[in-house]
């Protein structure tokens, strides 16, 4: 809204209007008392008066009483219906607590917050992505990567998803996509449960590089029998107490298939396990 108001006192003379009007180029003004708004008088009401012959009487004789007011604690929606439903050019804007005037909003107020709102979250979106693309630009090497680390505890059914979570943030604040973040913390997380619910804990492996993002989940664990079976969807070995808790229902290698962009499984009974899901930072799901 204008918080700038030009505002009539009631016993302004018509004749003055034309040029209140043009001198501050507007096509129509509030009329208020005592801080409150009685009235609207346009452009429209002096053409009007111009015609009835121009008699000499204040705006309050002439200015339109039906006063259709916005809250300046609503919602912009709530301005933009009440435009469109009546059919006003502007909208008083006044305290909720008060009723006095705090100022006035257009169609065109609207139009210019929507383009100002959508200008700075282009400039921020083209920040993240050129954050992301640009990570590794200023530094002079044959070969660059990031490589984070996270140890998972067998059982820690408390601290299950400290580590997806630890990551996400990390890729959130280096300005990945949200796409990106979104699909690594899912298989990061079902990583990270498999570690806690089978193997006795392990550890999380994060490389990140130019072109992928590359997660590797270890174990000394058990290991597994038979690996395509376990990539059987709804397959599970899952213990009773992780049942109980609502887990273990053999799908969560079956969602990082469908987050990753490629994944391996390697496992030796009494030795452990290897997961590894690559994240293309380039690829079929539009990553930047």
């Amino acid at each position: 809204m204008k918080r700038d108001v030009v505002a009539l006192a009631p016993t302004t003379p018509v004749c003055d209007l034309r040029e209140i009007l043009r001198d501050n180029r507007i096509s129509g003004c509030p009329v208020v008392a005592d801080g409150k708004p009685i009235g609207m008088i346009s452009v429209e009401d002096f053409i009007h008066w111009l015609v009835a012959g121009s008699p000499e009487c204040c705006v309050d004789e002439r200015m339109s009483t039906n006063v259709v007011s916005v809250y300046e604690d609503e919602p912009v929606v709530a301005a933009v219906n009440k435009l469109e439903r009546f059919g006003f050019g502007r909208l008083p804007v006044v305290s909720r607590e008060t009723g006095r005037l705090t100022g006035v909003i257009t169609k065109g107020d609207v139009i210019a917050g929507m383009l100002k709102k959508l200008d700075v979250d282009y400039r921020l979106a083209e920040m993240r992505s050129g954050r992301s693309r640009h990570i590794f630009e200023d530094v002079i090497s044959e070969h660059s990567a990031l490589n984070l680390e996270y140890t998972v505890a067998g059982e820690d059914v408390g601290k299950a998803g400290a580590s997806a979570t630890g990551l996400k943030m990390t890729l959130q604040r280096l300005g990945f996509s949200p796409d990106v973040v979104r699909r690594v913390a899912i298989g990061t997380y079902e990583a990270e449960m498999n570690l806690i619910f089978y193997a006795c804990g392990g550890r999380i492996m994060a490389r990140i590089d130019p072109e992928r993002i590359r997660i590797e989940a270890e174990d000394n664990g058990p290991g597994i029998p038979d690996v395509e079976k376990a990539l059987e969807p709804g397959f599970s070995t899952a213990p009773d107490w992780v049942r109980e808790m609502g887990f273990g229902a053999g799908m969560g290698l079956q969602n990082i298939k469908t987050c990753a962009d490629d994944m391996k499984l390697e496992s030796t009974v009494g030795v452990g396990t290897k997961l590894v899901m690559d994240f293309l930072l380039e690829a079929k799901h539009g990553a930047e």
